[in-house]
């Protein structure tokens, strides 16, 4: 699926994590959500290697990167964590600045890695989300019936993780990937198959933790840097089918935490990269050339 990547692994100062790295030119980290891994890429990062040196990374937690255990405060799955860690890789890699395109959780990460280090941040995109303290702060019945997993999976230990080994990890794999109105017939069956491979009761707790520290650090964090606009080019696209659309105006809530937004819906659910690949990649170059 990433023909012309090479596999690595970097060690940083919480998680060791997995990634590809292929082309050359400007460095682009691609950065994935859940329940997605480094894959969730595959039908772009070729072509956007034709002319970027692309890096696609698993988060911690999630696909071959290191799961570590959460901490008492669940800081070791907070967006600044995971920003770290990508921060690491680049640093590996020989990147002190350089583009990132996150989606879903990964585009929490990247606009947390914008706040802490922007003069590390060329660019930033976005895809499928609204800021997560704008979510948190304007909760509406559409989004909360749809977006339930957030506050499922920010139960205390261990009753979610409990649930979902017992409900069944490939079926619920199935069954966050089946969006409302969308069906699965953009998954790939190899990715669906990595996925599959990558949901182990470790990643759950890892998911867990994830939206645990979503709805307390995180939130404590984002709080205390409200009044910071971000500076650097920003790009925004959401699917005409996700639930975000359906409860939110992206575009309006990313204007109260930036100067320089640009962006558009897209003919898709929540996955652009898998389900509208070719609309995906065009932005995303465009945007970064």
């Amino acid at each position: 699926m990433f023909e012309g990547f090479e596999q690595r692994d970097v060690d940083t100062s919480g998680a060791r994590i997995h990634l590809r790295v292929g082309g050359s030119g400007p460095p682009l980290l691609l950065l994935h959500g859940n329940p997605l891994t480094h894959v969730m890429w595959h039908k772009i990062a070729p072509r956007l290697a034709e002319e970027f040196t692309v890096v696609a990374a698993d988060l911690r937690g999630y696909g071959d990167s290191s799961k570590p255990s959460g901490g008492g405060d669940h800081s070791d799955y907070s967006f600044r964590a995971m920003a770290r860690d990508q921060l690491a890789v680049m640093d590996e890699l020989g990147f002190e600045r350089f583009f990132v395109a996150g989606h879903d959780r990964g585009g929490r990460v990247a606009h947390r890695m914008a706040l802490d280090e922007p003069g590390r941040v060329a660019k930033v995109a976005f895809l499928d989300i609204v800021p997560t303290h704008h979510v948190l702060n304007n909760i509406r019945k559409q989004w909360a019936v749809e977006s339930y997993h957030w506050f499922f999976m920010a139960q205390p230990y261990d009753y979610p993780e409990q649930m979902l080994v017992a409900y069944g990890l490939e079926r619920y794999i199935r069954r966050k990937l089946d969006k409302k109105g969308v069906g699965m017939g953009a998954f790939t069956p190899e990715a669906l198959a990595e996925y599959i491979r990558c949901c182990t009761p470790e990643n759950i707790h890892a998911v867990c933790e994830d939206y645990r520290a979503a709805v307390g650090i995180d939130l404590e964090h984002d709080e205390a840097d409200l009044h910071v606009k971000l500076g650097m080019p920003m790009l925004v696209l959401w699917g005409e089918k996700s639930h975000v659309n359906r409860s939110y105006e992206p575009m309006s809530a990313w204007r109260e935490r930036a100067v320089d937004v640009r962006g558009r819906m897209l003919p898709c659910g929540h996955y652009p990269a898998e389900q509208c690949p070719d609309e995906t990649c065009d932005e995303l170059r465009r945007f970064f050339l």
